[in-house]
């Protein structure tokens, strides 16, 4: 047996190694930034890759888009009020080259700065409208954030807040002012009626005043409803000047000088 020659499951099991360490498959979302002794060379894939042993290193980058959870952040508003807010991020690599060069860790970059990006954008606004214009804050914070990742080769396509802590102090004070507002709405609603029925009622009493019959009809309608009670004796007055007017003929009275 010669032993210059090693066995042949050894030599397999090299083989097999050495192509392990050359060939890469990349899916279809997956790019691979080569470098060659420490120099890119270029963005390869999808498919298959085949590398250089000991002289080749990939970077795999994916392309798809990311949602990132922004952590809860402490911020306090233009109006001095302490917020604990979080919000989500959705964004994508663009160039796989520049987000593997141009920074050491796209994902923790990107986490970072959108922490400090919440921070300084919601602290200036006031309370009410980081309550009530959250989308415009949800644009204005994915045009910084995508700005400031431009360079590593991110797009960054939405950014939402999701949900805004108060203290319980500011809830108990927000709860009192919307029961003042419901109560003066209501304040207002009732004015309003009384000041309607107000003109019905004055146009109303321009009518009598051009025609007394009206009111004299109006007293015999109150008096039929009167009768449907269930009363043994009912007792009304009647104005003298209504026994001499129209309404004598009503009663079957007759006119005065007759």
């Amino acid at each position: 047996m010669n032993p210059s020659f090693l066995p042949l499951p050894v030599v397999l099991f090299l083989v097999i190694i050495l192509l392990g360490s050359m060939i890469r498959i990349l899916r279809e979302y997956e790019r691979g930034v080569i470098f060659r002794l420490g120099r890119m060379i270029g963005v390869k894939g999808p498919g298959l890759i085949l590398l250089i042993p000991m002289v080749d290193k990939m970077v795999k980058v994916s392309l798809r888009t990311l949602v990132m959870d922004v952590p809860p952040q402490d911020v306090i508003t233009k109006d001095n009020v302490t917020v604990k807010v979080n919000a989500v991020i959705y964004f994508r690599v663009m160039d796989p080259a520049r987000s593997v060069i141009e920074v050491e860790d796209y994902l923790f970059a990107t986490s970072q700065l959108s922490q400090t990006t919440l921070r300084s954008i919601l602290g200036e606004v006031e309370l009410d409208t980081l309550l009530s214009e959250r989308e415009h804050i949800n644009q204005r914070l994915q045009s910084v954030i995508d700005h400031s990742t431009d360079p590593w080769g991110i797009k960054v396509a939405a950014v939402e807040v999701k949900d805004v802590g108060l203290p319980e102090e500011m809830r108990r004070a927000m709860a009192r002012q919307a029961e003042a507002e419901r109560e003066r709405r209501a304040k207002v609603i009732a004015a309003d009626g009384e000041f309607q029925a107000s003109q019905k009622l004055a146009d109303a009493a321009q009518v009598i005043e051009t025609h007394p019959i009206s009111l004299q009809l109006r007293y015999l309608q109150t008096l039929a409803e009167i009768a449907t009670e269930n009363n043994s004796t009912t007792v009304f007055p009647l104005h003298p000047e209504w026994l001499t007017g129209p309404a004598s003929r009503l009663f079957g009275l007759p006119k005065s000088g007759e």
